[in-house]
C-alpha cells in the first residue's frame, strides 16, 4: 500500500479500565497506528502511551498465536500445538470429570483486572457450580463497590463531566492518581484534569506528592495506612462545627446522633499523631470540603489496600453524605445507564454473573468459608494456601484467565507451589506465555482488543462504546468466544442461552431497536442524566436513607460506624521490628507505560520505563550511601526484591514506595527472572480486612541496602 493510510475507524481503547475512544488508523487490513479521538465526549483526544502501543503489542512476535499443550514436566517449557477443536474437547471432558466426581467445587475459575471477559467467568463458575471464583478485587475497587452498596445502594461516581451543567467547585482527590496514570474505572484522567482546572479548591489526601498535590490548596501528606483516622478526623471537624447538610442528613440520612455521639473522641489533634498530618491542616481541609459545594470526592485504590480499607472506604461516603455532594450536578453522582441497553456491569445488573445458577449448598463450599462478610469471591490468597495445604479440601483443577498470578499475587511462592507439584490440571488463556502460563497444562491465545467486537461498558455505566474488531493475528481467540464454547460443551444453556457472542451482543440491545452491527454506526450510546433520584426513589438501603450507620453491617457483626485499626506491622504496632525494618513499605502504585504485569515486553514502553523503580527521600538515601540509580535491595520479614533508586523529596524519609508486578519478559523462560523484581514477595499472608480480606499492600515494613 506505499505507506498510505486508506482508513480511519473509530473504537473504543482497553488498554486499562479507562472510557478512551480511539481512531484506529489501517493500512489495508493491518493496523499502523491508534490515535485519541478528538470528537470523543469522554476523552477529548487523549490517549496515554498505552493506548498508542496497542499495534506494537498486537503484532509483538512473542504473542502466544496458537493453542498449546504441555509436552514435558510443569516448567520445562516443552510445548506442543493443538488445534482449537482439541483444546475444547480436552477442557470440557477434564472439567467433566471434576464435576462427576469430586464435584463441581473442585474447579476453581480465576481472572485478573475487570477486563470483556467479566460478565462470563463468573456466570461460567456460577452456573458450573462451583463458588470457587478466584480475583483480585478483595484489594481493588470491590471494596469501594460493597460498601458504597450498602451505604447507599450503588457506586457514587465524580460528576466531572456536569452533564447537569457544573463540575465540581472542590474536589478532594484521595489515594487516587490517574491524572498521571491515565485512566481508572470508566473514568479518563485528562477529563479529570480538566475539571480540576476549573474547581475552585482542591485537596489531595497522598503519601506522596503526585501531580495533583503541587497545585493543591491542600495536600494532606498523611502516614501510609492512616486514612480511616483522617477519615474520622474529618468527620469530627465538620459535625462539631455544624458544616455539615442539615437538609440532607435530617430527610435522607440514617443514624446521623449515633454517628454524632460515635465521632467525639476523633479530634483532629487525636489524628494529628496517628496520621502525621498536623491537626490545623486536618481542619482547614475539612472545612474547604464541606463548605465550597458542590463538592466531589474522587477516591482510589489507594485506600483499598491496607486492613483497615473497607471501614476507610465507608468514612470517605460519610464525608459525600455529610455534605449533601450525593448526586447532585458537579457532586458525587450516581449514573444512568443508556435506555434500552441491557447494563453488564454488576454494579447496576447483578443478573450479568448468573447468580440464580449457584445453589446455596455450593455456595457455603467457597474455600474462604465466608470468614470475610464483604468480600464476594474466593479470598486469593486463603486459595491458594489451600491448594497446597489441601485444608479445608484441595481444588483440583483451575481455569485461569487474563492473570498472572505468580508476580500480581501476594506469596507468589504459594502460587508457584500451588501450581507445579499440587494442581492437577491448569489451563490459562493470556496473550502472552507468562511465568503462571509456564505452569499450565494448556495455554490459550487471547485475544488483543484489537481483535475483538464488543459493547463496552462494564466500568463505565453512563455510555456504552463500540469496540471494532479490526485485526487477526494467528488463532488467537476472544475469551468469551471460548467461555461460551465450553460451556455449551458442558450443557450449561441455562446460563449461555445464545448460540455465540454476536448474538448475545444484539440481545443487550434488542430493546433499542438496534443490533450491534448498526450500533457499531453508531458508536456511543449515553445516559440521560437525572440527579437527586433519592427525593423520589430514596436509597437502595435496608432504611431507605443513606446509610451513616450500617444497618447491613450491624447484622453481619461488624462495626456499622467507621473504627480505625493501626497497620499490623508498623511504627506504633511493632516499634521492636521497626527498629530492623525502619521504611515504610507502599506498593501498588499504577504506572503510565504498564497495566499491572501486562505490557512489559512492549518495547516502546520498555524504553520509556526501563527498570523497576523504588522511591526514597534523597536524605534517607544519603544515609546509605545510595545515590540516583543504584541497584538497591529491600527486605521485609518476609522476602527481598531489587529495585533501582530514585530520589523524591515528595515522600517521607521514612517511606519507600516500590513498583509493583515487574518481571523480565525478555529473560529466558520458564520464570523471566520473575522473583528477582517481584515487590509482592516482600508481604506475609497474616494480616487481612476483616471485611473483605484486603492486604496491607501500601503500610508494611522494610529496610533498605545497595546491591
Amino acid at each position: 500500500m506505499s505507506g498510505r493510510i486508506t482508513d480511519v475507524v473509530r473504537s473504543s481503547c482497553r488498554g486499562c479500565h479507562g472510557v478512551c475512544q480511539v481512531l484506529v488508523h489501517m493500512e489495508g487490513d493491518k493496523v499502523v497506528k491508534v490515535s485519541g479521538d478528538p470528537d470523543s465526549p469522554t476523552s477529548r483526544g487523549f490517549l496515554c502511551p498505552k493506548g498508542a502501543a496497542a499495534p506494537e503489542m498486537l503484532y509483538h512476535p512473542d504473542r502466544l498465536q496458537h493453542p498449546l499443550r504441555r509436552t514435558g514436566a510443569r516448567g520445562e517449557n516443552k510445548w506442543e500445538r493443538v488445534s482449537w477443536d482439541e483444546a475444547i474437547a480436552e477442557m470440557v471432558e477434564r472439567f467433566e470429570l471434576i464435576r462427576r466426581e469430586p464435584g463441581s467445587e473442585y474447579l476453581a475459575v480465576a481472572q485478573g483486572t475487570g477486563r470483556p471477559y467479566t460478565e462470563f467467568t463468573i456466570r461460567f463458575a456460577n452456573a458450573f457450580g462451583t463458588p470457587n471464583f478466584v480475583n483480585p478485587g478483595h484489594l481493588c475497587y470491590i471494596p469501594r463497590v460493597i460498601g458504597s452498596a450498602i451505604t447507599l445502594g450503588g457506586l457514587p461516581v465524580s460528576d466531572i463531566y456536569g452533564f447537569g451543567g457544573k463540575t465540581p467547585a472542590c474536589i478532594l482527590n484521595w489515594g487516587c492518581n490517574h491524572v498521571e496514570t491515565g485512566a481508572s474505572d470508566g473514568m479518563c484522567g485528562s477529563m479529570f484534569k480538566r475539571a480540576v482546572k476549573k474547581a475552585e479548591k482542591l485537596i489531595v489526601v497522598d503519601p506522596r506528592r503526585i501531580s495533583l498535590a503541587k497545585e493543591a490548596d491542600h495536600w494532606l501528606q498523611l502516614r501510609p495506612g492512616s486514612e480511616c483516622a483522617l477519615a474520622l478526623a474529618m468527620i469530627h471537624t465538620i459535625i462539631t462545627e455544624d458544616l455539615y447538610d442539615h437538609e440532607f442528613v435530617g430527610k435522607y440520612s440514617f443514624g446521623f446522633d449515633r454517628l454524632a455521639e460515635h465521632i467525639r473522641p476523633f479530634t483532629p489533634e487525636w489524628a494529628d499523631p496517628v496520621t502525621r498530618v498536623p491537626a490545623d491542616q486536618i481542619r482547614a481541609a475539612a472545612r474547604t470540603y464541606a463548605t465550597t459545594r458542590p463538592a466531589s470526592l474522587q477516591w482510589g485504590n489507594g485506600i483499598d489496600t491496607s486492613v483497615n480499607g473497607f471501614q476507610t472506604g465507608r468514612a470517605l461516603l460519610i464525608l459525600m453524605g455529610l455534605t449533601g455532594n450525593i448526586d447532585i450536578p458537579g457532586g458525587d453522582v450516581l449514573w444512568i445507564p443508556p435506555k434500552g441497553v441491557k447494563p453488564k456491569s454488576p454494579l447496576v445488573d447483578m443478573s450479568v454473573a448468573g447468580v440464580q445458577f449457584l445453589p446455596p449448598e455450593k455456595k457455603a463450599r467457597i474455600i474462604t468459608g465466608g470468614k470475610y462478610p464483604f468480600a464476594p469471591n474466593c479470598h486469593p490468597p486463603t486459595f491458594w494456601k489451600s491448594v497446597v495445604t489441601g485444608d479445608p479440601y484441595r481444588v483440583r483443577g483451575i481455569w485461569i484467565i487474563g492473570s498472572n498470578p505468580i508476580v500480581t499475587g501476594t506469596q507468589g511462592l504459594t502460587v508457584e507451589r500451588a501450581l507445579r507439584d499440587h494442581m492437577e490440571y491448569t489451563v490459562v488463556s493470556d496473550l502472552f506465555m507468562t511465568p503462571t502460563a509456564q505452569l499450565a497444562d494448556l495455554v490459550l491465545p487471547a485475544a488483543h482488543w484489537l481483535e475483538q467486537d464488543d459493547l463496552v461498558c462494564m466500568h463505565k455505566i453512563w455510555c456504552v462504546l463500540a469496540r471494532k474488531k479490526l485485526a487477526q493475528v494467528g488463532e488467537t481467540r476472544d475469551d468469551r468466544d471460548v467461555i461460551f464454547d465450553v460451556a455449551h460443551g458442558l450443557g450449561l444453556n441455562a446460563a449461555f442461552p445464545w448460540p455465540d457472542r454476536h448474538a448475545y451482543l444484539n440481545w443487550l440491545l434488542e430493546d433499542t431497536g438496534m443490533s450491534f452491527e448498526e450500533f457499531q454506526k453508531k458508536e456511543i450510546l449515553m445516559g440521560e442524566m437525572r440527579y437527586r433520584k433519592y427525593e423520589t426513589e430514596g436509597f437502595h438501603t435496608p432504611s431507605g436513607k443513606f446509610e451513616l450507620y450500617s444497618n447491613v453491617m450491624e447484622h453481619e457483626g461488624r462495626p456499622p460506624l467507621p473504627v480505625y485499626v493501626e497497620p499490623p506491622l508498623s511504627p506504633v504496632s511493632t516499634p521492636w521490628l521497626f527498629k530492623e525494618y525502619p521504611f515504610i513499605l507502599m506498593s501498588g502504585t499504577k504506572m503510565r507505560e504498564f497495566f499491572h504485569s501486562e505490557m512489559h515486553q512492549v518495547a516502546s514502553l520498555r524504553r520509556r520505563h526501563p527498570d523497576p523503580v523504588v522511591e526514597i527521600h534523597p536524605d534517607s538515601a544519603a544515609n546509605l550511601g545510595i545515590e540516583e540509580g543504584d541497584w538497591v535491595y529491600l527486605e521485609s520479614p518476609h522476602g527481598q526484591a531489587k529495585f533501582k533508586a530514585r530520589l523524591f523529596e515528595g515522600i517521607a524519609p521514612d517511606v519507600v514506595n516500590a513498583e509493583h508486578a515487574w518481571w523480565y519478559p525478555e529473560a529466558p523462560a520458564p520464570d523471566y527472572r520473575w522473583k528477582e523484581s517481584c515487590a509482592n514477595l516482600l508481604y506475609g499472608d497474616e494480616h487481612f480486612d476483616p471485611d473483605t480480606g484486603a492486604e496491607p499492600l501500601k503500610c508494611y515494613i522494610c529496610k533498605v541496602y545497595k546491591a
